[in-house]
């Protein structure tokens, strides 16, 4: 149900501080009173995203998932990675109490977002144009009071906070032994192959079943996820670690992290680059583009915003809104320009 205008972009950059690893860095050096600040700051910012920009908004449940992180902090090794394996797996009993015995968690979200959705006057035969045809804001504006609750629905849905909280403690385990320092301790060309072979079959078998609509079963559906998606996303970190190890110096690392260290911007920045280019404010492009000309776009701008973030760090010391995050956060003034002087934070 979600329209071509809705999900144009993959969103593949994070903050590192809004993540588990982040995390650890930011306990070690300033406390958890000034992490849960950080977090209930992203939880605003995401809020206003999700209800005037973009139904799609992500922050808000990573802030959300960011602020329960806190939660597990004084848990020994052994017991965070119990926690996260079971928060991960939780889904899938999750998915098994709705198939088998009818317990449907998401129902009332479902039955929400549709009565807000017929309030403003949108349905099943004008939502995926709805927001190429509007013209105004007030008329977007429409389109996001039901989105966000629809976005609430899909968390709900797919079971999605326990899930990023698993990850985020496992984001802060390798924060907190540094890990990414000691790549070359770690068994990564031991590792690449063994869960290659594992998860690519498994990541084939669980793309099939989301394209032909859970053939096996919500349940099956469910566990597939957890065992392909997240050891495939794993293979990917093993191979770019891999990758640096053999070529620390490669210039396309230093391209590549200009985006990252404006991750919040950009994010941002890629929404309202959506709404100029696919809705009815813009050029209205959103329901005559297919998915390759989506991807295209889609790297077209990230290839734009490297240019631009190379270009704006090379004058400033952080994006414009990772410098606003920042001011909120700590509470004191930071110069943003290189050229000025400096403080320790």
């Amino acid at each position: 149900m979600i329209p071509a205008t809705n999900g144009w972009f993959i969103r593949r950059q994070q903050d590192p501080r809004q993540n588990g690893s982040g995390f650890s860095l930011i306990l070690a050096r300033h406390g958890r009173r000034l992490f849960v600040r950080r977090m209930l700051i992203l939880v605003g910012i995401g809020f206003l995203h999700l209800m005037f920009i973009w139904s799609g908004d992500i922050l808000l449940l990573y802030a959300i998932g960011g602020l329960l992180l806190t939660l597990f902090v004084g848990l020994k090794d052994k017991a965070l990675l119990v926690t996260a394996l079971l928060l991960i797996l939780i889904p899938i009993g999750l998915d098994a109490l709705t198939e088998f015995w009818g317990v449907d968690f998401a129902a009332p979200f479902y039955q929400q977002w549709w009565r807000v959705a017929e309030a403003q006057g949108i349905n099943e035969d004008n939502f995926a144009s709805w927001l190429r045809d509007a013209d105004s804001y007030n008329e977007m504006f429409a389109f996001l009071l039901q989105g966000a609750c629809e976005r609430m629905w899909e968390f709900v849905e797919g079971h999605r906070l326990p899930k990023v909280v698993g990850l985020f403690i496992l984001g802060y385990l390798i924060g907190k032994h540094r890990l990414y320092a000691r790549l070359q301790e770690l068994p990564l060309k031991r590792l690449f192959w063994p869960v290659l072979l594992f998860a690519l079959p498994l990541s084939l078998l669980y793309a099939w079943s989301a394209v032909g609509g859970h053939p096996w079963g919500r349940t099956v559906h469910s566990l597939l996820y957890a065992v392909s998606v997240i050891p495939m996303a794993s293979i990917y970190i093993i191979g770019i670690c891999l990758v640096y190890l053999r070529h620390p110096h490669a210039e396309a690392f230093r391209w590549l992290a200009a985006p990252g260290r404006m991750a919040l911007t950009n994010y941002i920045s890629q929404s309202l680059i959506g709404i100029v280019l696919f809705y009815g404010l813009g050029f209205g492009l959103g329901t005559s583009f297919g998915l390759i000309h989506i991807e295209l776009t889609a790297l077209a701008v990230f290839l734009l915003q490297i240019l631009l973030s190379r270009l704006w760090l090379r004058y400033f010391r952080f994006g414009p809104l990772e410098w606003l995050w920042r001011l909120l956060t700590y509470g004191r003034y930071f110069p943003i320009r290189k050229n000025c002087m400096t403080y320790s934070a």
